[in-house]
């Protein structure tokens, strides 16, 4: 049956297409080492016994069928290859369970792919259009072998086609005795099948790296345009050989192949390249059409129906929505063959490639990836405390690594000390090789060191070998397009100040994939830039403050610093560069982010104390310069085009237009929200419902788990408090809070009572105050799947403990699953509070409960007021939590939210007596 890429959603091992899956016993032709297994094309006419095509096909296959004959003897024996399917299948399962759902993200709205459904998460190398982009690099580790389709890098030169399965054709013509049109049914039915694992690497993986030294025509990849899926499809010499592809003494050298896409280069084209044919005809090769992604069909950026995979070879000779396959003598004279994936010498520039036709000389194009590796652990930004505990234990370095040609990697090597001494790893390879001995997946390295050598060491390196003994170079070597860099991966390392007096390492990775700022080889150039911005103000302008200022920044050089790479504030005229502490925020990188680039003082005095105030001198690195002069010309500021430096100012940035706010809030910004209604639930409990300033039309798009700044004026100065809402993110049109009012003159320990609680209840209905947000580290993205300080974590139960007013942010994760009906997350609610009167937001929760077998909930009070009181009196013990959550587990997650000495003496050493890792397993709001 037809299908048509409509934003669907397949489940990981279903067919793609609909109609029954037909069991079959695997024939002598039929492989049998197909690492997924359940996800046949139905509707096929194909005799599964024997993995042969029905009589209704034999007469297209009588011309062939002496040509194919002798390549069936050679491929039976393969047969008997053993690709740990099952824990292939496993993976591929596990990762799709993991992974939140992919949506129709706004940054393609008014583009020709706003169809196109995406993981919010990918990191975007050239602005909104064309779609070009790299996972996080500690989420793309973290599901190991197989990558989830959603993260799988994405390399698009223009408009992603509309495909549909029933009208697709590929054309194999040229230099064939019998050319064809294919359908894709033909394609999947009248051939047999490959599957197997392979990792596809862009060529300009780790470009950013060389376009720090100097500014190449590419755009900025990270370290992670590498992924690695099963593939399923024709082999390619089987549909060369049905269509009868002629000798080399008749001229048929190259197979060119061709794209559907229409692209500018060469004043329009599609996008094309070609291979010898030796090559194509070589079944060592498993050169395959590919039609199946990790056992669904192919995802729209991934080539949807088919595509090349040339397992071995560069991303870029991997075609992807293949219509033509042309045998011919001369290789590809496509545009993009030519001007795209070459290395050339480091003295050529654009200008001398046009003029000498460096472009054209063959012994520089690219085919087989070069040998590579990766540190992955430790990631950028990393933080290891040097304590008692830290010390005696060994610390796991990790990474990946991978070579070109089906060359296996032998040993990687990591060296401490610039290269003097290498100490070799462990390797593992998830792959065994194929029936010609090659390797066509990455594989993954660590390494135990001690923790004090690390304390010692500068820098970490590491290198890789295969099995021809190639190894990476020491430096980098620079070329026009910035293709395949693999110099020694540094991560240096620096001594640092965590919380609670320690001292500790971060680490910092070389570069952040791009426009992002961070890493060592930006902060390295923006030192030289810097350095040369201040010579000239002090040779230019005298002022007393400039000789006793180390450095100086204009508040426009401080602006450029406002992501997780770089978080620089301004308060009471001084730059600190907060970025260090993002991680051990107490309320979370959001909370230093909302106002990065900023001069936050108001708001920094607002909520810090002088304890704060005082920890805050250990991050500052300079001055604000009022004097009016700037350093950020366009002489002494990086080129941020999307294709290159100022000599190639002919190619235009990429801009993203502006996006209509669907979502009230922005970050640096307070948005003005007015009071619409006002309700008393108790004598001190409070509903405050506000308007948001965009009408019924937008919503406050606060993530669940995360909260708001409540800002206003009072008595003169400014007061900021965290809430969490408690209506649905859903909501479209305002928002409310769920207030305690701590009352003046009521407890002893607060005789002013709480400011802001009492502020907001004697608002009048029509006033207005400032909200600003989102903030915090926890966000809750559904079906288990937590994003923690950025990093992916997934839970099948979570322990939810909460005291007092803290039932907020679990009220709104509770909230958020039980709206899911696929939700299928267990929880456990432990609610503690003062007094049975206390107890916020219980008939929902009690409601909630009667009603949903997932959610569990046990309240525990100091005292109790009346007879007949069903749960806990006292505090949260070790008993109560044993008997009200579950025990310890890998998918077990505890989130907890209350006044800091329950969390410090109740919830945490009440855990780690039940064996929960609460350095890892316990997140606190």
């Amino acid at each position: 049956m037809a299908a048509s890429v409509d934003n669907r959603q397949y489940g990981p091992l279903q067919p793609p297409l609909s109609g029954v899956v037909r069991s079959f016993k695997n024939g002598p032709n039929h492989r049998s080492d197909s690492p997924v297994r359940g996800c046949n094309f139905p509707n096929s006419n194909v005799d599964y016994n024997n993995n042969r095509p029905l009589k209704s096909s034999v007469k297209i296959q009588e011309a062939a069928a002496a040509e194919e004959k002798e390549e069936e003897e050679e491929m039976e024996d393969s047969c008997s290859e053993d690709e740990n399917e099952n824990e292939f299948r496993d993976l591929i399962v596990k990762g799709s369970r993991e992974l939140e759902p992919s949506i129709l993200d706004h940054r393609d709205e008014g583009t020709a792919d706003n169809w196109i459904e995406r993981n919010a998460s990918m990191v975007r190398l050239t602005g909104k259009h064309p779609f070009n982009s790299e996972p996080p690099l500690n989420r793309l580790m973290h599901h190991g072998f197989i990558t989830p389709v959603p993260l799988h890098y994405v390399r698009n030169h223009g408009v992603v086609p509309k495909a549909k399965w029933a009208d697709w054709t590929v054309e194999v013509c040229g230099l064939v005795k019998r050319p064809a049109k294919f359908t894709m049914d033909q394609l999947l039915n009248e051939f047999r099948f490959r599957e197997f694992p392979a990792t596809l690497v862009c060529a300009g993986n780790r470009r950013k790296e060389q376009n720090m030294v100097k500014q190449s025509i590419g755009f900025n990849w990270g370290a992670a345009g590498v992924s690695t899926s099963v593939w399923r499809g024709v082999p390619l010499c089987d549909v060369l050989k049905r269509c009868g592809i002629l000798s080399r003494k008749k001229g048929a050298l190259n197979v060119c192949f061709e794209g559907a896409e229409d692209l500018p280069g060469g004043g329009g084209s599609k996008y094309g390249t070609s291979i010898k044919k030796e090559l194509a005809m070589d079944p060592a090769r498993d050169i395959i059409l590919a039609y199946m992604q990790n056992g669904e069909q192919l995802a729209p950026d991934h080539g949807f129906p088919v595509r090349m995979i040339i397992p071995g070879f560069i991303g870029g000779r991997m075609v992807k929505w293949l219509k033509r396959i042309i045998v011919t003598t001369k290789e590809s004279e496509n545009y993009y063959h030519f001007k795209d994936n070459r290395v050339l010498p480091s003295h050529v520039d654009a200008e001398l490639a046009n003029a000498e036709a460096w472009w054209y000389k063959p012994e520089h194009i690219i085919n087989e990836l070069n040998i590579n590796s990766v540190i992955t652990t430790p990631c950028h930004e990393e933080i290891l405390p040097i304590n008692a505990w830290t010390t005696q234990r060994p610390y796991t370095l990790r990474g990946y690594s991978y070579s070109g040609g089906g060359k296996k990697v032998t040993r990687v090597e990591v060296t401490m000390d610039s290269g003097e001494t290498w100490q070799v790893c462990t390797l593992d390879h998830p792959e065994k090789a194929n029936k010609y001995g090659k390797y066509w997946c990455w594989c993954f390295w660590s390494l135990e060191v001690e923790v004090l050598d690390l304390l010692s060491a500068k820098e970490i390196a590491v290198r890789a070998w295969d099995e021809t003994h190639n190894t990476q170079p020491e430096k980098l070597i620079w070329n026009l397009m910035g293709m395949m860099n693999n110099c020694w991966f540094r991560v240096k390392t620096n001594m640092c100040k965590p919380h609670k007096g320690e001292i500790g390492i971060i680490f910092e990775h070389p570069t952040q994939p791009g426009n992002q700022s961070g890493g060592w080889m930006d902060r390295e150039r923006h030192l030289e830039i810097s350095t040369e911005s201040n010579q000239t103000l002090k040779k230019s302008v005298s002022t007393p403050f400039m000789n006793t200022a180390s450095n100086t920044y204009t508040l426009s050089e401080v602006k450029k610093h406002n992501s997780p790479q770089s978080a620089w504030i301004i308060v009471h005229g001084h730059v600190y560069d907060c970025t260090r502490f993002l991680k051990d925020h107490p309320g979370g990188s959001d909370s230093i982010l909302i106002n990065a680039g900023t001069d936050c003082t108001e708001e920094f005095d607002a909520i810090h104390s002088d304890k704060a105030k005082k920890m805050l001198e250990d991050y500052r690195i300079g001055e604000l310069i009022t004097t009016g002069y700037a350093s950020d010309s366009s002489s002494n500021s990086p080129n941020n085009s999307t294709h290159g430096a100022s000599n190639f100012s002919h190619l235009a940035p990429i801009r993203e237009a502006p996006v209509t706010r669907r979502v009230a809030l922005a970050p640096n910004e307070k948005i003005p929200c007015k009071l619409i209604s006002k309700t008393s639930i108790s004598h001190d409990v409070r509903v405050f419902r506000f308007a948001l300033p965009g009408g019924q039309d937008q919503a406050l798009g606060l993530p669940v788990g995360k909260h708001i700044f409540i800002c206003a004026i009072v008595d003169g100065k400014l007061c900021m408090r965290a809430y969490t809402p408690t209506s649905s993110i859903d909501e479209m049109g305002f928002f409310e809070l769920v207030v305690k009012v701590y009352f003046k003159g009521v407890h002893p320990k607060f005789p002013n009572g709480g400011i802001m609680s009492q502020y907001l209840d004697s608002m009048e209905v029509g006033s207005t105050l400032d909200v600003k947000g989102p903030l915090g580290h926890i966000e809750y993205t559904g079906r288990g799947n937590f994003m923690v300080h950025g990093k992916p974590r997934f839970a099948r139960r979570l322990a939810m403990l909460a005291g007092g007013t803290g039932i907020t942010p679990i009220y709104q994760v509770v909230q958020a699953i039980l709206k899911d009906p696929e939700d299928e997350t267990e929880m456990y609610v432990v609610y503690a509070n003062r007094t049975e009167d206390d107890i916020l937001l219980r008939e929902e929760l009690d409601t909630w409960a009667k009603k949903n077998q997932r959610l569990k909930v046990w309240y525990v009070v100091q005292e109790s007021i009346r007879e007949g009181w069903e749960y806990s009196v006292g505090f949260i013990t070790e008993n109560i939590l044993r008997e009200h959550i579950p025990a310890a587990a890998e998918d077990t997650l505890a989130l907890a939210c209350g006044p800091p000495a329950m969390i410090q003496f109740a919830v945490q050493p009440n855990l780690e007596k039940m064996n929960y890792d609460t350095k890892n397993s316990l997140l606190v709001f």
